[in-house]
């Protein structure tokens, strides 16, 4: 397993703690309301399930799995998909410093960080994706 996805895979698994921690408070606030103050974390909630379990873990996955069309051909442009590792990340971690500290702007700055870092991994992992052959009926 390349080093990159090994890394992404456990920052996902990082995310997927992280996340579910934050939803079994919000559950048990639900259930017994002892803060409601809790509700707050809500979208942080969402930023780890979605965006660092989720999205990482796909692609950790698809820079793993994804054709390479031979055994000795590379697998993209890495240092783009670990631009991308780096930039998702600063982005979950804006949208969280908004989250908890208020910081105004942090999210959307966070939005934008995670939409580039998503076209690096796009565009560096381009390649990997063969078209189908279109046989032509005469």
């Amino acid at each position: 397993m390349p080093r990159l996805s090994v890394y992404l895979i456990r920052a996902s698994l990082i995310y997927v703690v992280l996340g579910f921690t934050v939803g079994g408070l919000l559950l048990a606030n639900k259930g017994i309301p002892y803060l409601p103050a809790l509700w707050n974390l809500l979208p942080l909630h969402i930023e780890f399930a979605f965006m660092g379990w989720m999205v990482q873990l796909t692609m950790g996955m698809v820079f793993w799995i994804a054709p390479r069309f031979s055994s000795d051909a590379p697998r993209g442009n890495e240092k783009l998909s670990w631009a991308a590792f780096v930039l998702l990340n600063t982005g979950i971690l804006l949208v969280v410093a908004q989250s908890l500290f208020g910081a105004n702007g942090f999210a959307l700055a966070g939005r934008i960080v995670e939409l580039f870092g998503l076209a690096a991994f796009a565009a560096g992992n381009w390649k990997r994706i063969k078209p189908l052959e279109t046989t032509s009926r005469s």
